[in-house]
């Protein structure tokens, strides 16, 4: 039986760890982030040249969602409605999506990608294509399901 002072240093070697582990962790998400800001920016310039990171990925979430109201899109973003409306415009001119009237609220937009968008996206998407799956080729699928699960569990839980 361990006494209360063996059970308290159990639990301290515990926390250590686990704050230890969090924090690489946390290294690994901000190289991984790194990397993803690069390819987003690789990416934007190909679908346009002069592209921000910003706009393309409003432009990659409404072709995600394939069409979303505007207030839905700046809430999923987390953005500022007057920086998405400029953004929206740009994209609109720039022929990559359609706004049309929401059909229950004539005052609000609905988005969506147009041909030419979808079109560019893909082209600019062919160069990173396979990346991901050339990184994790010798993974076991099983692997790659886990991890995925694991990720999946830490986007939706509670975090701020």
């Amino acid at each position: 039986m361990r006494t209360p002072a063996e059970a308290d240093s159990t639990a301290t070697d515990e926390f250590q760890a686990r704050t230890d582990a969090v924090r690489a962790l946390e290294g690994e998400f901000g190289e991984l982030i790194a990397r993803m800001r690069r390819h987003l920016m690789e990416n934007a310039q190909r679908v346009s040249p002069g592209m921000l990171p910003g706009a393309y990925k409003v432009f990659t979430t409404i072709v995600h969602r394939a069409c979303i109201a505007q207030s839905a899109l700046a809430e999923h973003l987390v953005v500022d409605k007057g920086q998405l409306s400029r953004t929206v415009r740009e994209l609109e001119q720039l022929g990559l999506i359609r706004r049309d009237p929401d059909p229950e609220d004539g005052r609000a937009s609905i988005l969506s990608p147009t041909e030419l968008g979808l079109e560019r996206l893909a082209a600019a998407r062919a160069p990173q294509e396979d990346t991901l799956v050339k990184a994790l080729h010798g993974w076991p699928i099983d692997d790659i399901r886990n991890l995925t699960r694991l990720l999946h569990a830490l986007t939706t839980s509670s975090l701020p």
